[in-house]
């Protein structure tokens, strides 16, 4: 008996699915129909044209002359920050620091930092700098230490990054 009624549960709830998907489509069948002799306002602007009025008396009552103020000059950008650096030395497989992928290593490379080194030296203010730049990886130069693991990496401290961060590379 409890496996016939489950059978039904699942009958009830695949109909109330299907009759979900079916009265939304057929709103969505209808807005599109009563809409169809007025254009769409992106269909409008698209032409240069002004979109079509409604109601008519509104617009006649409207005042004669109107005013528009002018745009605002677009503000001018920030100014890019200058990238440290890099060392003559060449550069250092980033990706050895947990937490930096494919993906960072080559931001990272955009904005400059290449070495162990140079993110080793940073400060509270340049994680910040660079943290901003991080678009969806922002938060991670802390959350990930790496300060403490390019320290290690820069010193050669293998043994140490090893016992701390793991085998990374």
């Amino acid at each position: 008996m409890p496996s016939s009624l489950l059978l039904v549960l699942i009958g009830l709830a695949v109909l109330a699915v299907v009759a979900w998907a079916f009265a939304r489509s057929t709103r969505k069948a209808k807005v599109i129909a009563d809409d169809s002799a007025t254009p769409l306002a992106r269909d409008v602007l698209a032409e240069g044209a002004a979109p079509a009025p409604r109601n008519q008396a509104l617009i006649d009552a409207a005042p004669a002359a109107v005013t528009i103020p002018p745009a605002p000059a677009p503000a001018e950008p920030a100014p890019a920050p200058t990238p440290t650096l890099a060392p003559a030395g060449g550069a250092d497989d980033l990706s050895r620091i947990k937490g930096v992928g494919p993906k960072l290593v080559a931001l990272l490379g955009e904005l400059g930092v290449t070495t162990f080194a140079q993110i080793a030296a940073w400060d509270d203010a340049e994680v910040e700098r660079i943290d901003a730049q991080l678009g969806r990886f922002a938060g991670r130069i802390t959350r990930d230490q790496w300060i403490a693991q390019a320290k290690l990496l820069a010193a050669g401290d293998e043994s140490t990054f090893a016992a701390q961060f793991g085998n990374n590379g």
